[in-house]
């Protein structure tokens, strides 16, 4: 997928011009931003298809910018982009809705392997669009053609990799799925973002979107020793 935009967020302007050197030679249109006020009106102004966003910014920080997008309703991928390299930092990233993370130092090959796989997850041959029909539990459906999910008829946002996890999982009702399974088949490499403690954080975000009480789920169970299972 080539010609779509990216909003790079990223406050020294040397690695913001090797990313976006990087992401030209791919295809790509790059727009970018230096402080975390800047980052939200380009992310409301050019929409863009996938935010790199570094956690240190000169106004704000990452977290802060990442928690905003979502609040604001931006489904779109976001790839954090971080020196630090502490497991609290990353669950953090992903409890606030990035979808993955690389540390610094990083080379930019890595990163823009991230994105072509993140950008396929989320748009194209990977993604579950095109995959099935709808899937309907009570009053939860799951619709893959529209990348929508609804509960009662109330629409719920979920994120790109989100809805991702939430459709392999409703699709394989009633069978348990390990976590190593959910990382190889939802994110297709090794993350930097703390392996299986992705999953659980993501199924976390999960639950308290679709479940009437989260700490005693109805849908998504947890499978002892093994992962989870979806049930109907």
């Amino acid at each position: 997928m080539t010609g779509e935009r990216i909003l790079i967020v990223e406050d020294e302007r040397a690695v913001a011009r090797g990313l976006e050197y990087g992401l030209q030679a791919d295809g790509y249109q790059v727009v970018w931003a230096r402080t975390g006020a800047e980052a939200l009106q380009l992310a409301r102004a050019e929409n863009p298809a996938l935010i790199t966003l570094d956690i240190r910014l000169p106004d704000t920080s990452g977290y802060d910018v990442c928690r905003a997008l979502r609040a604001e309703g931006f489904r779109q991928p976001v790839l954090m982009l971080t020196a630090r390299d502490e497991e609290v930092d990353k669950v953090l990233g992903l409890e606030l809705g990035a979808d993955d993370y690389v540390v610094k130092p990083y080379s930019l090959r890595e990163v823009t392997a991230r994105i072509r796989a993140l950008m396929r997850r989320a748009y194209g041959d990977l993604s579950a669009n095109g995959q099935n029909g709808p899937l309907r539990f009570g009053d939860l459906e799951i619709d893959p053609a529209r990348l929508s999910v609804r509960k009662g008829g109330e629409a719920i946002e979920l994120t790109p990799t989100e809805f991702r996890l939430l459709h392999y999982l409703a699709a394989r009702a009633d069978l348990p799925v390990t976590r190593s399974g959910l990382i190889e088949s939802i994110w297709g490499y090794d993350s930097d973002i703390g392996g299986e403690r992705t999953v659980d954080v993501h199924i976390r975000h999960l639950r308290t979107k679709i479940e009437d009480d989260p700490a005693n789920p109805q849908h998504i169970l947890t499978v002892r020793g093994v992962g989870y299972r979806f049930q109907g």
